[in-house]
């Protein structure tokens, strides 16, 4: 009976991952359908009020880049205003006091917005800003994001011609793009979802995102969609859920483009994704019943479902492979096959060809890089799944920003130091080579699959190991310098 539970558990997750599968097969037939639709933008006889949201949180490496980029915006003078958002403890305090001194010197309209108490992390600084302001329109940037002049040249038309337009999204690009392998394997897996998955749920009708950086808001559409709230660990998503349930419409421009930094370190990346993760999730559990009580169509609603679901294939997998080799020894496994999921799981690198191929000349030199993505993406299933199994069970932990660097991220005090999943990922590394070892002698056709577990935990395992001696050494170099 037990045997037979494992196996109905077994099957569920193989079909569950193929189904998540399918409907990554759908969004690219969407996106190869409508990827040439044009997207002009209007004219405008009046520009609006805009206020630009910069949420700060001890970001001394890449403020003074930020606002910089910011005060070259070209938008008449006596509509803008900026507002730093600025929540640090630390030196950034001081630099950014400096710099918007000189810059309110050079006229521009800037405000150094200190809260008296950091409560409700983004979320609380974003929805404090806006009782300071009565700008029509909000754009939103992350401390390591570099905006084009003229980015709101290309964004503000499209609101101010479409009344019922709340929010507008650019395609996120990359500053250090070949830092290392990590921020290499990393572009390939952004750029897939801004090329193909935002375009296609843009273009196809469905259920988009604000993605928390490079994307304007209509002031209107936040409030009557509640405004930022700190439930989840995602406010970004949140909000977007809300707002297009409210009947509010999203625009995703893909050729407005503004970069930001990648994490060059393994436990950032780990870390950011995990939040991501768990906020993701939670978004679904404040989102599934609305959701499926919406007049939106079937097809909406079951898109939507998927897309809030994105990060659960982290925790089936993991079943799958703690299944697998108790199954092989039982002998369960002779009259199952992952045949169909192999065969559907061949979309997703068909999705970072395509994305690849429309954004960079060089499309196959940077596709060298795909085994590292899936070392990547199969090696942090550990982490994404307890961050997803948090996100269901409700626990509320603190929003942990991800460091950004604009430098060698070894000398900076904002590198993390620890990551506990690391010897959980080695466990997982050996019993998945165990796995490996069984299937040669019982089932060869799941051995590739169960290898390319071992080699990616392996291989976060490694990456770990050296950032920490790396980070060390620093350290070593820094006190010997003191």
């Amino acid at each position: 009976m037990f045997l037979n539970l494992l196996i109905l558990l077994y099957i569920i997750c193989a079909v569950s991952l193929t189904l998540y599968a399918c409907s990554q097969l759908f969004l690219l037939g969407v996106y190869l359908r409508h990827r040439h639709d044009p997207v002009p933008t209007p004219s405008v006889d009046e520009w609006p009020s805009v206020v630009v949201q910069l949420p700060l949180y001890n970001e001394r490496h890449v403020v003074g880049r930020l606002l910089d980029a910011v005060a070259a915006l070209e938008y008449p003078r006596e509509k803008l205003t900026v507002q730093v958002l600025d929540d640090s403890s630390d030196i950034t305090v001081d630099i950014t006091a400096a710099k918007v001194a000189v810059l309110t010197a050079s006229g521009l309209n800037i405000q150094h917005v200190r809260r008296p108490e950091r409560k409700g992390f983004k979320a609380g600084a974003l929805a404090y800003g806006l009782t300071l302001t009565d700008a029509e329109f909000v754009m939103v940037l992350d401390a390591d994001f570099v905006p084009a002049p003229d980015f709101l040249r290309h964004t503000i038309p499209h609101l101010v011609t479409r009344p019922k337009l709340g929010m507008v999204q650019t395609r996120w690009g990359h500053l250090n793009p070949f830092g290392n392998l990590l921020t290499l394997g990393q572009t390939l897996a952004l750029d897939s979802h801004f090329v193909v998955e935002q375009t296609a749920r843009s273009r196809g009708g469905w259920l988009m995102t604000f993605n928390g950086s490079g994307g304007v808001w209509r002031t209107q559409c936040i409030k009557e969609a509640g405004g930022w709230r700190d439930l989840t660990l995602t406010e970004d998503l949140d909000l977007s859920y809300r707002a297009q349930l409210a009947g509010w419409e999203f625009l995703y421009l893909p050729d407005v483009v503004v970069p930001g930094e990648l994490p060059p370190q393994i436990a950032a990346y780990k870390q950011q994704q995990a939040r991501w993760a768990k906020g993701t999730t939670q978004t679904l559990g404040h989102t599934f019943m609305p959701l499926w009580r919406s007049d939106f169509s079937l097809s909406r609603r079951f898109m939507a479902t998927l897309h809030l679901c994105q990060y659960m294939p982290h925790p089936l997998m993991m079943i799958l492979l703690i299944l697998t080799p108790p199954l092989l020894v039982t002998n369960s496994l002779q009259h199952l096959s992952l045949s169909l999921l192999g065969v559907v799981g061949l979309v997703t690198p068909l999705i970072y060809v395509i994305s690849q191929q429309a954004l960079y000349l060089d499309w196959p030199k940077r596709l060298m890089a795909f085994p590292i993505l899936m070392a990547l993406g199969t090696g942090i299933a550990w982490s994404n799944t307890q961050a997803v199994i948090g996100g269901l069970l409700g626990r509320n932990t603190e929003f942990r920003r991800t460091p950004k660097f604009a430098q060698a991220w070894e000398g900076s005090g904002y590198a993390l130091k620890r990551d506990p999943a690391m010897w959980v990922e080695l466990l997982l590394a050996i019993y998945s080579l165990w796995g490996t070892y069984l299937a040669l002698r019982l089932s060869p056709a799941l051995a590739p699959w169960l290898a390319v577990y071992s080699v990616s935990f392996i291989i976060i395992v490694v990456w770990g190991i050296h950032d920490r001696l790396a980070l060390r050494r620093a350290q070593q170099v820094a006190a010997a310098q003191s």
